[in-house]
């Protein structure tokens, strides 16, 4: 998100409401081919990405490591070079950061992306989109983000620089989100709020925001991790505590009964389902803001 010029972010949000509305179908990408690299396993993120490239008139091509020569420890600047030959575009869907910059420094396409340990811009991305078609006018709204520091509140915690939600974040002490980041969001001036304390979070709050214990890759601290977020989950008693009709997001896919309870993820202040096809809206939008930028420079 902080690649993003703030005077382009709000219209990126905007044309997304429009996609969203009208499922427009374009050209922009007719002609090209984008590559989906995926490291993780995915439903929504692909899905959005390969609908979205094929709505804006392009073709892409899905490969894994196990299917390249990724996997065979090529690399990733002769991938990152060969690709920039043949196709117009990576979308990586990885777990370390440094594998997207990497990819970004040594080829000579746009690389988006769709999902790194450290950030999750284009899931963010959607969910402003979908509080917006709710809520337009972000500077009165309280965001708050309760469980894990993980990639999804670091891309919140940059977003916060640019929109003025005030963001509350509360997680386990030893799960808190990396100093580096809240560094930069203090001094670009976000309203930014962190804590220990769900309650305290969501008191007040206009939308509730919460994401899985443990991730892709994290399978081994399961155990751990549960015993470490007792307190953390969203369920009735604590969406009780937010306004009375306050929003309830989460990424997906769910661990219900953990992090959230199947009562909240049904319930009627669920948005949860809008959030997630909100996806596709909001990376067509992505996509047509890259390729825009891209062939005018």
């Amino acid at each position: 998100i902080s690649d993003v010029p703030a005077q382009d972010l709000k219209g990126l949000i905007l044309r997304g409401l429009e996609y969203k509305r009208t499922r427009e179908l374009s050209g922009i990408l007719g002609g090209k081919c984008l590559v989906l690299l995926f490291e993780k396993a995915s439903t929504r993120t692909r899905m959005s990405f390969e609908v979205a490239v094929q709505e804006l008139g392009g073709a892409t091509i899905f490969m894994t490591p196990s299917e390249s020569q990724l996997g065979r420890s090529e690399p990733l600047k002769d991938t990152a070079r060969v690709a920039s030959g043949y196709v117009h575009g990576l979308i990586v869907r990885t777990f370390a950061q440094s594998t997207l910059d990497e990819l970004a420094q040594q080829g000579t396409i746009p690389v988006i992306n769709a999902l790194s340990d450290r950030f999750h811009p284009c899931q963010v991305l959607s969910d402003l989109l979908t509080i917006s078609a709710h809520t337009p006018d972000f500077s009165d709204l309280t965001i708050a983000w309760v469980g894990d520091g993980n990639n999804m509140v670091h891309s919140w915690i940059n977003a916060a620089c640019f929109f003025p939600f005030e963001l509350r974040v509360a997680t386990p002490k030893d799960y808190a989100p990396d100093p580096e980041i809240i560094a930069r969001a203090r001094d670009c001036g976000a309203r930014l709020h962190l804590g220990h304390d769900p309650v305290q979070a969501v008191e007040g709050a206009d939308y509730i925001n919460t994401d899985a214990w443990f991730s892709m890759g994290q399978e081994d601290q399961e155990q751990h991790r549960q015993q470490a977020f007792q307190g953390f989950q969203v369920n009735a008693d604590l969406v009780r505590k937010a306004k009375p009709e306050a929003g309830v997001l989460h990424c997906l896919p769910a661990h219900r009964g953990q992090e959230i309870t199947d009562e909240v993820i049904e319930g009627r202040q669920s948005l949860v389902w809008e959030q997630a096809a909100n996806r596709l809206p909001m990376q067509k939008a992505v996509l047509e803001w890259i390729y825009s930028s891209y062939e005018s420079s």
